[in-house]
């Protein structure tokens, strides 16, 4: 799923308008040093050629990928950083299918 974080760059770029860099993890605004297009016409299409350029590691520290048992892992260390919300993109072939699974298994576990 490497096209997710090239949907998060672009939101970068917005919060590097409004913020001083100094204030975001260096992590996450480096990797956008190497983003030199960005087509958003493709904005949320698989395979789209504005992702090749996010390196795995940003995805491993910014993303919650996985299965239910890595995602819910996941969010508690999101939590434990002081992580108190997220978002949910559903660029997806069965979108309705992640929205349940979040419901039925995921968000239980956090109430």
């Amino acid at each position: 799923m490497r096209w997710f974080p090239a949907l998060v760059s672009n939101h970068v770029v917005d919060l590097l308008k409004r913020y001083d860099a100094q204030d975001l993890p260096k992590a996450l605004t480096d990797y956008i040093k190497a983003r030199d297009h960005y087509d958003y016409s493709e904005h949320a299409q698989r395979g789209a050629a504005h992702a090749d350029f996010v390196p795995d590691d940003v995805i491993d520290r910014f993303c919650v990928i996985g299965t239910v048992e890595q995602s819910r892992k996941r969010i508690e260390e999101l939590i434990d950083v002081g992580v108190d919300q997220f978002n949910l993109y559903l660029m997806v072939e069965k979108p309705e299918a992640v929205i349940k699974k979040y419901g039925e298994a995921i968000i239980p576990a956090f109430r």
